[in-house]
């Protein structure tokens, strides 16, 4: 008998403001009981409801349940900045484009982004939560604007449409005249993330699929054939297991000391009013991201998304514990006041409404993990910092994996390397936040 205890459970800190600034999500549905089912899905973020609807994709006869830890849209798929983006985004990288020919990982992750409007169609999530508008790489600094170039000139190469924007129409877009440039790219798609994800839910259920909240897994052993769930609300019995839980992949026992566990930091303002709107200017939706990848995230929305408000993602820490801390969230907040009050001066005394920690994870050699880790148990994890997308396309692997499927997904990830070690401990923590902080300090106006 295999047996895999969790060592520990996610834990948030400070607002899922996505989800707080939506109407109230009905009541948390908890397992009932002691269940069995054809799939145990652990996790119930972008991984775990794409690899609940391929399998049923697969097989509509299916009996699958999905065990999240919180609420859906609370955890890490409701704590990003909402960017699911095709193109090259190699986050280690100076400018973004990684290294050699990306043809193929876009095709991946604009299948992973077809699959998602599959489920905004098939399910009634409201069309505003899923925006195919593209996004911009902000540049406010000579050398930034170099990096723009270079990651034009290599999308360029690649056959992608791009489009040079120069401070003048970044100043039309953002209402801001702290860009020098921009890069335009049409291929993202700008996402309300917990109005999506709450959607993907529930339609998941409506389609007959088990969505239990507040039901996390302490352990995972192995039956016979099958596999047990042991939770504090019951035990689900299944053929087959997809861990869809992200870094928490570690706190199972697998990939031990090759996972890199950060902390991004974001956020939001309150509802602008008319005075502050007209003094800012600018579209009502828009998303810029730094040319710098250690820059500063901006994104406006509207009324349709939750308000008229903006949010300021900056700021990054390596937590092997994976939990941010409160003075984690103090000092972030207050960069992000900084951060706003530079990009608009006119606004400074507006009030940042929420601040929040979300949780990432990255390998030293930028491999996910969508396989088989031991019989029936499957992988659907780490999204090195590109959770909407590369999430998404690991729970279709996994699924296809679980129903003994291939596919370009399954083909990808089976070629990947094994996640490199890290160096031990506490030499990779230490170093790592070192390293952070000089790539936060670099970036400097981005």
């Amino acid at each position: 008998m295999t047996r895999h205890e969790a060592r520990r459970t996610p834990k948030q800190r400070g607002a899922a403001a996505w989800s707080a600034i939506l109407p109230g999500q009905p009541a948390p549905l908890p397992l009932p009981g002691d269940t069995t089912v054809d799939v145990a899905i652990i996790g119930g973020g972008f991984a775990g409801l794409a690899a609940a609807r391929r399998l049923r994709q697969i097989d509509p006869t299916l009996k699958v349940a999905v065990l999240e830890a919180g609420r859906l849209a609370e955890g890490a798929s409701g704590r990003n900045s909402g960017f699911m983006i095709d193109l090259p985004h190699e986050l280690t990288s100076d400018d973004y484009a990684g290294h050699g020919d990306d043809r193929g990982m876009i095709a991946l992750n604009r299948q992973a982004i077809a699959f998602a409007k599959g489920a905004v169609e098939n399910y009634g999530i409201k069309a505003d939560y899923f925006d195919p508008v593209g996004k911009v790489n902000g540049a406010a600094s000579e050398t930034a604007d170099a990096l723009n170039r270079s990651y034009a000139d290599h999308l360029t190469s690649l056959g992608e449409p791009n489009e040079r924007l120069d401070a003048k129409g970044m100043e039309a877009l953002t209402g801001s005249r702290h860009y020098v440039s921009g890069l335009y790219t049409p291929g993202t798609v700008m996402l309300q993330p917990a109005g999506f994800v709450r959607g993907f839910g529930e339609g998941l259920r409506a389609a007959g699929v088990g969505v239990w909240e507040q039901t996390p897994v302490t352990a995972i052993e192995r039956v016979g054939s099958g596999w047990t769930a042991t939770t504090a609300k019951g035990r689900v019995s299944a053929g087959k297991v997809i861990l869809a839980n992200n870094g928490h992949l570690e706190s199972f026992g697998f990939a031990e000391n090759r996972l890199m566990h950060v902390f991004l930091y974001a956020s939001m303002t309150v509802d602008l009013g008319a005075d502050a709107l007209k003094a800012l200017g600018g579209q009502p939706r828009w998303g810029v991201t730094p040319a710098d990848p250690m820059g500063t995230t901006m994104r406006r929305i509207d009324t349709a998304l939750g308000g008229n408000r903006i949010v300021t993602r900056t700021c990054a820490s390596f937590l092997p514990g994976m939990e941010a801390s409160e003075a984690d969230l103090h000092r972030a907040a207050a960069v992000h006041a900084r951060k706003f009050a530079d990009r608009f001066p006119a606004l400074k005394d507006v009030r940042q409404e929420y601040t929040w920690a979300g949780h990432l994870c990255l390998t030293r050699n930028a491999v996910s993990i969508a396989k088989e880790l031991e019989p029936g148990l499957f992988a659907a994890t780490v999204c090195n910092g590109l959770g909407t997308a590369r999430s998404t396309l690991t729970g279709i692997a996994a699924a296809e994996l679980a129903m003994g499927q291939t596919s370009d997904a399954t083909r990808h990830f089976a070629a990947d390397a094994a996640p490199t070690k890290l160096p031990p401990k506490p030499f990779s923590t230490f170093g790592a936040n070192v390293f952070l902080r000089w790539k936060e300090w670099r970036a400097g106006r981005e």
